[in-house]
């Protein structure tokens, strides 16, 4: 049992990988369509680049999304709207009437025949006005010449009546009018124009829930396809163009045939063949990073970030396309090659960026538009975007890659429609959409970093300025150590640049790598200007744990000010596990007759684990012994860096570091030219 723990232990980051690399696997085909891949690829106004095609089943003709939409508008453009006719308003003005004119008393001007003449009149009236029905108000632009006809329902039956049949307020009041003869009225006719003015009021209206139960029947009622093709069908020769008939025959059987790919008894093969794909891809980068970037596949921490980043990217456009596919240029995929570029390097970002475009092919429509114009777009952001401390460069790169991104679609639109009038302008839009979101770049850089405790060049850069709060402080307590780290950082930043090393982090971190000194700052060479040295008070054993707790002192400095993991390993490594020589070497003359031992004098290390921090120890190294140099010559300084990088490398300092010995040898013949030129310089002028 003890043995299978150690050999977990011993292989937990291949099983972190292993364990990672399925994760991840899994969640993309999860994400992908539920839906089977149709054999062949075409778009409108291509040609068909394959053999004459005939249909293997039938199917029905299905219109388009289009077409439908026109023939629900049309439903609803041209209904015949309904109207309810009230018999209980009509009840009620009649019984009205007849209780007004009994009201009314008998006098000279009155007599009982009046009052009869003048009840038959007033029930004519309203006959004439209810015969068809009084409508209550209502705009008559409602009703188009589409539907001048409309159903009236009278209690259980409905009839079809012309609208303008239907009696209005004016209408009315000329009934009333032209039954009353000419004027001036009688007092008897003023009476009855008054009670029917009164008393006659609207019986039809507007039944909108009604008519709108119909319309919602004759939607649901709509045929979906527009006829059928028998099987054995010729449906398009090769070489015929992509257009009309033959398009949207194509589009049906697309869809008729990935509905019967994905059946139950298809789901587990097709999703195995998902998994084999993207395994594929997510494998090959692996490969890629094992091959290429040992030092990042390696780092678990930073694979992780890698697949995170890809997994990501490949669910937000999943989300938008559930959404709605017709925003599926607005998600800035250019992001994930900014990211990727500004924490490792352009190679790994282009690579990452291409399998993630491959990828998302299975789930977007026009698949090839999709990933053409996304990886140009990719290889645009490789090769625009740099230095991104510098605020400008950035807004220069993404207004390049969005001018891409346009003149990439508006080439595709011609292509396929043949002229540019059917050019989709909203796309532009979404470009520029996408060209703005880029800018979230920057805050993702920021975010990650604190995170995966990853960082970038725009990090290294504020930190590398010297009039940082912590650098302040090393040159107004340690002036002396400053002006080395200075030369240290110089030295660092040419070597790594020769070797195509990260020549800003090893900067940062020469800059840095001494800050421990500070808290005694007197117990070091370059910060003694008065002559006075305070180990000669102190026994040599006491003398190398303060120099050598400088690196404790400077890692605890360093998490105090909140300094990056990354630069934190300069402190901790730029000794490795050397020794102070020297005062060993005194209490070996003050006890010769007893072996020191000379791991009380060494660093605790650790020994440097990248090139970045192997060039620093080799800098750091060269520029502090070539002080020692009283008459610095080309010779003196020649054979003091050869002695210095065989020591280190004798002591095995380089181990771990991933470098090689011609990096080396190149380093080195860059610290002695440095070195030549900086003692060249000083001119002896004559007293």
């Amino acid at each position: 049992m003890s043995e299978f723990v150690n050999k977990i232990y011993r292989h937990n980051t291949i099983i972190y990988k292993v364990i990672l690399f399925l994760i991840t696997t899994i969640a993309i085909v999860y994400l992908f369509p539920k839906g089977g891949q149709f054999k062949y690829d075409f778009s409108n106004g291509q040609l068909w680049k394959y053999d004459n095609l005939y249909a293997t089943f039938d199917f029905a003709i299905q219109k388009t999304e289009e077409e439908i939409t026109k023939e629900k508008q049309s439903i609803r453009k041209n209904a015949k709207l309904y109207f309810l006719y009230d018999t209980e308003i009509v009840s009620q003005v009649k019984t009205v009437f007849k209780t007004k004119l009994n009201q009314l008393n008998t006098n000279d001007s009155l007599s009982v025949n009046d009052l009869e003449q003048l009840q038959n009149v007033g029930n004519n009236i309203i006959q004439k006005v209810y015969k068809i029905g009084f409508l209550e108000g209502i705009s008559e632009n409602r009703v188009s010449k589409n539907n001048e006809i409309i159903a009236l329902k009278k209690e259980n039956e409905v009839q079809d009546i012309l609208f303008k049949s239907l009696y209005k307020s004016k209408d009315v009041l000329q009934i009333i009018r032209n039954n009353l003869g000419d004027e001036p009225y009688s007092y008897g006719q003023e009476i009855l124009l008054d009670i029917l003015a009164g008393i006659i009021k609207p019986n039809v209206s507007f039944d909108k829930s009604l008519t709108d139960k119909v319309i919602e029947n004759e939607i649901n009622n709509i045929s979906y396809t527009k006829g059928k093709v028998s099987e054995g069908e010729l449906i398009i020769f090769k070489g015929d163009i992509v257009e009309g008939k033959k398009l949207a025959i194509l589009n049906s059987l697309k869809s008729e045939s990935e509905s019967k790919v994905w059946t139950d008894s298809n789901y587990n093969w097709i999703i195995f063949g998902y998994t084999i794909l993207v395994s594929l891809a997510l494998l090959m980068l692996l490969l890629f990073l094992s091959k290429y970037r040992t030092e990042i596949f390696d780092n678990n921490n930073k694979v992780t970030f890698i697949f995170f980043n890809v997994f990501a990217i490949i669910f937000i456009q999943t989300l938008v396309i559930k959404y709605n596919s017709d925003y599926l240029y607005v998600v800035p995929l250019s992001i994930l090659p900014i990211i990727i570029k500004a924490f490792f390097d352009a190679r790994l970002g282009l690579f990452t960026h291409v399998l993630t475009v491959l990828l998302l092919g299975y789930i977007v429509p026009d698949s090839f538009e999709f990933i053409y114009l996304h990886i140009i777009a990719g290889i645009v952001t490789i090769l625009t975007v740099s230095e991104l401390y510098k605020r400008a460069n950035l807004f220069i790169s993404v207004a390049q890659i969005t001018l891409i991104y346009m003149l990439t679609y508006f080439a595709f639109s011609i292509i396929k429609e043949g002229n540019a009038s059917q050019i989709n302008l909203n796309y532009f839009m979404l470009f520029a959409a996408n060209g703005l979101l880029s800018f979230l770049s920057i805050i993702l850089i920021y975010i990650y970093e604190k995170v995966f405790g990853l960082v970038s060049d725009v990090t290294l850069l504020e930190l590398s300025n010297t009039n940082s709060k912590l650098l302040r402080e090393l040159n107004e307590k340690a002036p002396g150590t400053f002006q080395h780290s200075m030369q240290v950082a110089n030295l660092a930043e040419a070597a790594a640049n020769e070797i195509g090393a990260n020549s800003m982090l090893v900067r940062t971190g020469a800059l840095y790598h001494d800050i421990g000194k500070m808290l005694n700052p007197m117990y070091f060479t370059e910060n003694q200007s008065t002559g006075v040295n305070p180990h000669n008070d102190l026994s040599p054993i006491d003398s190398s744990t303060i120099i050598t707790n400088h690196v404790i002192k400077g890692v605890e400095l360093a998490k105090k000010y909140n300094l990056p993991d990354r630069i934190i390993d300069f402190i901790r490594t730029h000794h490795g596990t050397s020794s102070t020589y020297y005062f060993y070497n005194k209490e070996q003359e003050l006890n010769p007759d007893t072996k020191v031992d000379i791991k009380k004098f060494q660093y605790k290390g650790p020994i440097p684990f990248s090139k970045e921090t192997a060039i620093l120890m080799m800098c750091d190294a060269a520029e502090a012994a070539s002080k020692s140099i009283k008459n610095p010559t080309a010779q003196s300084i020649n054979n003091l860096i050869d002695r210095i990088l065989a020591k280190q490398m004798a002591d095995n300092q380089f181990l771990n570091s991933d470098i090689t010995f011609r990096e080396i040898e190149v380093i080195k013949k860059i610290i002695k030219k440095k070195l030549m030129n900086i003692y060249h310089l000083r001119i002896e002028y004559p007293e």
